[in-house]
């Protein structure tokens, strides 16, 4: 078995705010590839790409809880002619940096993936909207800690490439 990545918390970048105006929370994670021209799309492909059953199965039990409010679920089988990296729309991409996310009714957030040096930067931005958008943050986030560093790790591991 191949060991885990060393991932770990970082202060995020000062200028991140700026893709998400009115962010409330703002989160980032970093891990070291050994890769010095790894792109940020290719990084994002490995983050998002292929999910543990553990993270399919928290996000298939997310879909089933939110749909009865009307919140957006990922449906990757839709037929679209949007970029979107595992279940995510692309925002914007250059060679060092991909901005993922979408808007809702009850939050907007941005998965920020940057590249410089060999390591993998993943940050989170999120704008709630209401009471349900602050709800729904504060119930995710201990899940959203443990499911980003493990999806990061895997930006790390050259054969998810």
């Amino acid at each position: 078995m191949t060991p885990s990545p060393a991932v770990r918390a970082v202060r995020p970048d000062s200028g991140l705010g700026a893709l998400l105006q009115g962010a409330q929370f703002i989160d980032a994670y970093r891990v070291g590839t050994g890769e010095p021209g790894l792109e940020a799309r290719t990084a994002a492909q490995r983050m998002l790409s292929v999910s543990p059953a553990w993270v399919d199965a928290l996000m298939r039990l997310r879909n089933l809880l939110v749909s009865p409010f009307g919140l957006k679920t990922p449906d990757p089988a839709a037929t679209t002619d949007v970029d979107v990296i595992g279940i995510f729309p692309v925002v914007s991409a250059t060679p060092r940096r991909v901005v993922l996310g979408f808007d809702d009714k009850h939050l907007d957030f941005r998965v920020v993936v940057d590249v410089a040096n060999g390591d993998v930067t993943a940050a989170t931005l999120v704008k709630t909207h209401n009471l349900l958008g602050r709800a729904y943050l504060a119930t995710i986030l201990p899940f959203h800690r443990l499911v980003v560093r493990t999806m990061l790790g895997q930006a790390a591991l050259k054969h998810l490439a």
